[in-house]
């Protein structure tokens, strides 16, 4: 039978008396049919409130590398916990996750940590004017890079105001910005060298940075083209521009050496959350010497009372040296089962005839269903995938799949963790071809 959910609705009826919304992510409201509760884990299964079990593709939106509850991660952080919880000074262990940073990414000379990646990538912002003097910063629609103000301007652009000119908009999805921050933006199409070429050119000597996910994985999950990363390194390199490599997503799940030693390209400031922390808040700023000397000057200011929190480094320690222990293997294993999972969920939508298209490395992938009619072959940019990515027939599926135990991210995206196996690859596919079954005998697309 199918999950129900009876626990994890009463407990959200209840949340909305004392929490606004219900939630305390805005996009947790968008799981169907309801906002999920969860008791525990275990390597790559979760159990909610109701006792479902679920092989888990979601992973903590991407932060569950190891897989859930690891013990020595659960050990590491008890450790620290009876020596301290915060000091709000230095301790050892700073040295010591630094300087695996420092032997893991090439690009990382020197580190400053936070509590979320958001709050370093507006370090990164910040730090990259006082830098360069200059006021603009140009990104790529589609991109996420936190929920500030600065971190979603340009990042959805809805249909709507697309138009051919080649100035693309700078639109935000939040009320209540400062509006000026959105002209201090310059948006590119991503996977279009000669458009970012184009849009650099016309603010040329104004842009302090250019800053990217090394593989697109916040608007479908898509690599970049030949030569971009080159082109975007020439460019900066040029013009005197960072290059800011934002890996929240991919940092660590990439191997040691992060997505920009996977597709082979140096930046000048990176961005780690997510697997850093293996579920803790914690994130960093790494960088060279040159592009963090006015963190060093105090010129560019970086503060925070909870950064480098004990507990969050004894996470991080262990999770960082768990990649390190890996060595080669990663991101060899990780993508191999991803690949073979995208290959069983091919085979049943061929089954069932569902449009279902999935596209990444296989470490982290993205199921595209395409709407009627949409061209097959790979998403290439943002607009592309708005244009024919269908979300309502995918949310179908997506709950089908749910209820027989099947959890990925609401908006398309599957991760694989270390602890993820052919085993558990086999019972996702058992489980996926209910789901598959299901999802084709019930659809039906609005009127």
């Amino acid at each position: 039978m199918p999950y129900t959910f009876k626990r994890s609705q009463e407990l959200f009826t209840r949340a909305q008396q004392s929490i606004a919304g219900g939630v305390n992510s805005g996009i947790r409201k968008l799981e169907q049919p309801v906002p999920l509760y969860f008791t525990h884990g275990d390597g790559p299964r979760c159990w909610d409130a109701d006792g479902n079990v679920y092989l888990d593709y979601q992973l903590g939106q991407g932060a569950l590398l190891y897989g859930h509850a690891p013990a020595g991660l659960a050990d590491a952080i008890a450790a620290q916990a009876k020596l301290g919880l915060h000091w709000a000074a230095q301790s050892e262990l700073e040295c010591e996750v630094a300087e695996r940073l420092q032997s893991m990414v090439p690009s990382v000379e020197l580190v400053r940590f936070n509590n979320c990646a958001t709050e370093a990538v507006m370090a990164a912002f910040r730090l990259a004017r006082a830098t360069t003097g200059r006021p603009l910063v140009l990104r790529f629609e589609g991109h996420y890079h936190g929920w500030g103000d600065e971190g979603l301007v340009g990042f959805a652009n809805p249909p709507a105001t697309w138009t051919d000119d080649d100035e693309l908009p700078r639109t935000h999805p939040s009320q209540g910005i400062i509006p000026e921050v959105a002209d201090h933006f310059v948006v590119a199409r991503w996977n279009d060298p000669d458009h970012l070429r184009r849009c650099v050119d016309r603010h040329r000597g104004q842009i302090a940075a250019i800053i990217f996910e090394p593989a697109l994985c916040n608007t479908c999950c898509i690599e970049p083209g030949e030569g971009l990363m080159a082109t975007i390194r020439e460019l900066c390199d040029r013009d005197g521009m960072l290059m800011i490599s934002d890996e929240t997503i991919t940092g660590f799940r990439f191997g040691a050496s992060c997505a920009q030693g996977y597709y082979g390209f140096k930046p000048d400031l990176t961005i780690f959350g997510k697997a850093i922390g293996g579920g803790t808040p914690f994130a960093a700023i790494g960088g060279t010497k040159a592009a963090m000397a006015k963190i060093i000057s105090g010129e560019s200011i970086h503060a925070g009372t909870l950064n480098a929190n004990p507990l969050c480094l004894a996470a991080s320690k262990w999770c960082l040296d768990q990649v390190i222990a890996r060595g080669n293997t990663l991101p060899a294993s990780t993508n191999a089962l991803g690949r073979r999972l995208m290959a069983g969920l091919v085979s049943l939508a061929a089954t069932h005839g569902i449009p279902l298209q999935p596209q990444g490395p296989g470490l982290a992938f993205h199921t595209v269903m395409l709407k009627p009619g949409a061209a097959i072959g790979p998403v290439r940019d943002y607009r592309d995938y708005v244009t024919r990515h269908d979300a309502p027939r995918w949310a179908h599926l997506r709950r089908c799949l749910l209820e027989e135990g099947v959890r990925a991210i609401e908006r398309g995206l599957w991760s694989i963790s270390l602890t993820h196996g052919d085993l558990e690859i086999d019972e996702t596919l058992d489980r996926a071809t209910k789901a598959f079954a299901r999802h084709a005998a019930e659809w039906k697309p609005a009127a």
